[in-house]
């Protein structure tokens, strides 16, 4: 039942203290997100780990050009991973995707707030976005899944919206 109060209570968070979350939490969220389920067991996806807080803003700009706006998309989170998944693999996006999602309950697990930022997908189809993965030695077709900022609310968690009619069919 713990599973399902973590899955039930978890909700994206949009403003974040600055205090670094521990290292231990951050390997257990990352650990976590390698043990997603891919297709025919192929483990398509790959994590970024942002430490240098330099690359943190440059794709933090990178990502607001993108979305033509001039805010920070990153919420000022202390932490941010990233998600890309090889392309070569027909259920890239889904195992990308469920790599996200692991990371998002085990946060939640640990008392980390999180939040999945899109376009990363555009990021990483820049030139700047493939120096990036060329600098770490990341080499293939990958595509950006997506950003998952981290790190302690600034705010409680809004509640849950009721769950909407007819989400389950029955046959």
């Amino acid at each position: 039942m713990e599973t399902m109060t973590t899955l039930k209570s978890r909700r994206s968070c949009r403003a974040y203290k600055p205090e670094h979350i521990e290292e231990e939490k951050l390997s257990a969220i990352i650990e976590a997100g390698t043990y997603a389920p891919t297709g025919m067991g192929k483990q398509s996806p790959i994590i970024i780990a942002v430490k240098d807080e330099a690359v943190k803003k440059k794709l933090a700009t990178m990502n607001a050009e993108i979305m033509g706006m001039d805010i920070d998309p990153f919420y000022g989170a202390p932490e941010l991973l990233i998600v890309l998944a090889d392309k070569s693999m027909p259920t890239y996006i889904y195992d990308g995707s469920l790599v996200m999602g692991n990371m998002m309950n085990a946060a939640e697990a640990l008392g980390v707030a999180s939040c999945w930022v899109h376009r990363a997908k555009e990021e990483f189809e820049t030139d700047e976005g493939k120096e990036i993965l060329k600098s770490l030695g990341i080499e293939g077709d990958y595509e950006g899944i997506g950003h998952l900022v981290l790190g302690y609310a600034a705010k409680p968690a809004a509640k849950p919206a009721p769950r909407k009619e007819n989400y389950v069919f029955y046959l």
